[in-house]
């Protein structure tokens, strides 16, 4: 088992290899898969209240926000404990990634931005307005260019590169299409969740092709973002 990439954030991603890890904002807890599949081998508490959106930085510890506290927390390891932690950069934080230079990336749908921290920190390098309502559910593929859905369009979006501009886009693969997450697995394909289903989805590359799909075990299958190491 190597340490390649992780699917990761809102509330499911991939540690090792084709290893699923997710945290469930009813129970507050975290837990740890056997591999891509309902069996659940470990878990424990999150930091706080309405901890769903989570994320892995360079070293491999995980990134948690809150909307309870309004904080981002880091991790040591993949455990309950914190290292650190800071004030989100709006009252509002919701979705977090990380880009292809491990800086943190996350969104606001009070504020309808997202924002580029410097490395995984508070302080912004940037941000800009979404060009959506709502910015949910971003992860970012191998040429760092930003995926995002669009609830009112009901649609997912390439940007180019982590910017306002779209590049391309493709319808969602149900409909009505109500996803908790968006990642990338190994091989650079998208995989999408969808509570309106309760499906895991995976797509042929970054388009609307889907090659498989699997029935999701809890009631909010949910975000994601990507680490390759």
């Amino acid at each position: 088992m190597a340490f390649k990439k992780w699917i990761i954030g809102y509330s499911v991603w991939v540690i090792l290899t084709d290893t699923l890890v997710s945290a469930d904002r009813t129970t507050n807890k975290i837990y740890i898969y056997d591999a891509i599949s309902s069996t659940i081998v470990d878990s424990f508490a999150a930091p706080s209240t309405l901890t769903y959106w989570i994320t892995i930085d360079a070293s491999w510890n995980l990134i948690s926000n809150s909307g309870t506290t309004g904080k981002i927390y880091i991790h040591s390891w993949i455990t309950s404990t914190i290292t650190t932690s800071f004030a989100a950069p709006n009252t509002n934080p919701k979705w977090l990634a990380v880009d292809n230079s491990w800086n943190l990336i996350s969104s606001d749908n009070w504020a309808q931005k997202i924002y580029i921290h410097s490395w995984i920190s508070a302080t912004i390098s940037n941000s800009f307005a979404s060009p959506w309502v709502a910015p949910y559910w971003i992860a970012v593929d191998s040429s760092n260019n930003l995926i995002s859905w669009d609830f009112t369009a009901d649609k997912i979006y390439v940007h180019s590169w982590i910017t306002t501009t779209i590049s391309s886009s493709f319808a969602s693969p149900s409909f009505p299409w109500i996803p908790t997450g968006l990642a990338v697995d190994n091989s650079w394909n998208l995989i999408s969740w969808d509570t309106s289903t309760n499906k895991i989805y995976f797509h042929s590359w970054i388009s609307s092709t889907i090659t498989s799909s699997f029935t999701w075990p809890s009631t909010y299958p949910s975000w994601v973002a990507t680490y390759l190491a």
